[in-house]
């Protein structure tokens, strides 16, 4: 890159106490970012660091710096995958050499460039949040020419790959399996995860982790990537040949679905991420701090409501007396919020007929849903009810009546999911009719709390021209939830794709709790909730305590763990409450009063993953803002490797502070496996150690049978 020294070069800077952002021009091309991790000195020389970053060229490569800038571009020899693929429709304008026109630097940075030659500005716009240590970026194209322009790929402002990284994590998986992750080495050329179901869906959470060799939970660097976007999404890894490496995020788009025409303009997704340098653990300190800047409740100090769905206790078998039962064992339990979940609106016997008559079934409820709700009120609960509003069922009143609201393109051989279409949102037609529903819903009854569920992919998303539509729909999606919540603001909203098929921090910002998966089979929940806590906080996940037999796996587990896998959450019930034995009922309400006792500060503190070699075991605490209470929660998925548990470090405490510790379910420790416990854990003093004991040696729990959860208390002797 010989020519560096020769040209003209402008640098800038991002800063928060965890991380530095450095980009660098050259004779005013789009921006390369030169360095992206710890933080630098505030007297750094950028342009010194430049030239020292600079590679030297082989005799088989071009002259031009092949720069991977924050949209990499082949006009300028770039040999990896462009940030920017489109064209005219005569063929022309696929190769760009962009010039940067002007740099705003008021608020983050943004990168003004055109390419007068082509007709096209490009905006690039990055920001990083001092105060959650979060980058958050996206980019604009505006056709200026005068003919329009077919775009087929944009990222969102590409990140360097760092050198050393040699591994990245996804995550995969499927309904009631979400959140598995999977490390892939990282090679020469390109690793690529499309979706194309028209939601993030289960198999396709948008995000990237790529730790550094020897990073820990607890210790090491590593960077993250998330794709705020609740569609169609492409993330991809690339490693060149000359080592340097590139993330690139963005919408997916079909071709031939994003046509921009003179003066129109398309924006990507944002993405958030962030460097840590303290393990795993700091991405995921990040994440939580960036979601509850996103996350807006309609009440901010309103504590997380003990939760109670009826789904799974009664499915589609709707009668009042069960009802007004089962709200009065849930309210004896010190249940809440009590949700009406999918069968109470007009002709909804099972799930192939009404979706779209958003009516009560005066069948069930002859005087509607007033004598239900007084009688949950009554008990000291709020009422929340289900939806499912984009979708249709072709037996339907509205299905008969608006066929053409339908997205059922002609000519092509119907595919249906869950007996079900869905509806048009790009129509206005079909918007005014929601919004229309969903507030005489609302207004009538005293509803605080909607589950908003959506049990199908996008497959045959093509508007009547038989243009893709699905990034249309995303937008349209996120309007309509907008003017619902403008509406009805007291409201809170749950986002529920069949489970966790759709969750980002784009729903989120409308969206006030997420359901992780259909499956309330506490040992898989134990893991999707591991997983997923790397960038959900705890207060938004809901954690239900299933049924003694699990509805999506069968297994059979036992009352305890069950409620200690639900209070790493927002605690929930979702069964049949008249199955429960006095043991059972005693155990819930015990673990509902502990949720109650300790909520007000887990749900604002600082989550850490625990290290452990045992691969049966998953550990994780959560620590108080002001580092003088804890909570561990230890689960065992399996037999132990060996025959006494090694000790577990803790994380995040104050060194210099003693803590007293007590074990919360001692009734669960098993004498034929564990003899001679003597541990002071359960002794009524309980244990007090110092945060750097704890932190550095640790303490050993008991040996735990298969489908245990320990629980751990700890808090400051000062």
């Amino acid at each position: 890159m010989r020519d560096r020294a020769a040209g003209t070069l402008a640098t800038w800077r991002l800063d928060s106490p965890g991380q530095t952002l450095a980009f660098a021009s050259l004779d005013g091309r789009l921006p390369v970012c030169i360095h992206w991790g710890a933080s630098l000195a505030e007297d750094e020389d950028l342009a010194a660091l430049t030239a020292a970053l600079a590679p030297p060229r082989t005799p088989a490569m071009l002259d031009a710096p092949m720069e991977a800038s924050l949209c990499p571009e082949a006009g300028w020899a770039f040999p990896g995958t462009p940030g920017l693929v489109g064209h005219r429709e005569n063929g022309t304008g696929s190769t760009k050499q962009f010039q940067l026109v002007s740099v705003e630097t008021e608020h983050g940075l943004v990168f003004h460039a055109e390419e007068v030659a082509r007709g096209l500005t490009l905006s690039i716009h990055v920001a990083l949040d001092p105060s959650a240590n979060s980058i958050t970026a996206y980019s604009e194209l505006t056709n200026t020419g005068d003919a329009p322009y077919w775009l087929d790929w944009l990222a969102a402002p590409v990140l360097p790959l760092n050198p050393a990284a040699l591994s990245l994590i996804d995550f995969a998986g499927r309904w009631t399996r979400e959140f598995r992750p999977e490390t892939v080495a990282i090679t020469q050329g390109q690793h690529v995860r499309e979706n194309r179901r028209g939601r993030t869906a289960h198999d396709h959470f948008p995000a990237f982790i790529v730790p550094l060799p020897n990073c820990t939970h607890v210790a090491g660097e590593a960077y993250a990537v998330h794709l705020a976007w609740s569609g169609n999404h492409r993330m991809a890894v690339e490693r060149l040949p000359d080592g340097r490496g590139q993330i690139q995020a963005g919408a997916f788009l079909e071709p031939g679905e994003m046509r921009l025409l003179p003066g129109e303009s398309f924006k990507t997704p944002k993405i958030v991420a962030t460097y840590s340098g303290s393990g795993l653990n700091g991405v995921m300190r990040t994440f939580h701090r960036h979601m509850r800047q996103v996350v807006r409740f309609p009440d901010p100090k309103r504590p997380r409501p003990v939760h109670f769905n009826c789904w799974e206790a009664v499915y589609f078998d709707h009668e009042l007396s069960v009802l007004k039962d089962l709200a009065d064992e849930a309210a004896a339990l010190g249940v809440e919020r009590f949700v009406l979940d999918d069968g109470w609106f007009k002709g909804r016997d099972d799930d192939t007929k009404a979706l779209g008559d958003w009516t009560v079934d005066r069948r069930k409820y002859p005087d509607g849903l007033t004598p239900l709700i007084d009688h949950v009120q009554g008990l000291g609960m709020t009422f929340g009810l289900w939806v499912e509003p984009e979708m249709v069922s072709p037996e339907s009143d509205l299905a008969r009546a608006h066929p053409e609201w339908l997205i059922k393109p002609e000519d092509y051989i119907e595919i249906r999911g869950r007996n079900q279409h869905l509806l048009d949102l790009t129509n206005p037609d079909v918007v005014e009719y929601l919004t229309g529903c969903l507030g005489a819903l609302l207004s009538e009854y005293s509803i605080d709390y909607l589950k908003w569920d959506m049990n199908r992919d996008l497959a045959l998303a093509l508007d009547a021209s038989g243009r893709p539509l699905t990034h249309r729909q995303t937008l349209a999606l996120y309007a309509l939830i907008d003017r619902i919540r403008v509406a009805h603001p007291a409201v809170e909203i749950e986002t529920c794709a069949s489970g966790g098929a759709r969750l980002d921090a784009e729903i989120l910002a409308r969206t006030h709790r997420v359901w992780l998966s259909d499956s309330n089979d506490a040992r898989l929940r134990a893991e999707m909730q591991h997983e997923a806590m790397l960038f959900l906080p705890p207060e938004i996940v809901g954690s239900h305590v299933g049924p003694r037999r699990c509805h999506t796996s069968g297994r059979v587990l036992p009352m305890g763990f069950r409620c200690g896998v639900a209070l790493g959450g927002h605690f929930g019930i979702e069964a049949d409450l008249r199955e429960l034995d006095a043991g059972e009922s005693d155990r819930l309400r015990s673990a509902i009063a502990y949720y109650k006792a300790h909520r007000g500060w887990v749900h604002g503190g600082n989550s850490h993953r625990l290290d452990t070699s045992d691969k049966s075991r998953i550990a994780h605490m959560v620590v108080s803002e002001e580092t003088n209470r804890f909570i561990l929660f230890d689960a065992h998925l399996d037999v132990a490797p060996r025959t006494a548990s090694p000790a577990l470090r803790l994380a995040g405490l104050d060194p210099d502070r003693a803590y007293r510790l007590a074990l919360e379910n001692q009734q669960d420790i098993d004498p034929i496996i564990c003899r001679d416990y003597a541990s002071p854990l359960v002794n009524d003093d309980g244990l007090v150690l110092s945060g750097r004991a704890l932190m550095t040696a640790g303490i050993v729990l008991p040996n735990a049978l298969p489908d245990t959860a320990w629980i751990v208390t700890g808090e400051a002797t000062d």
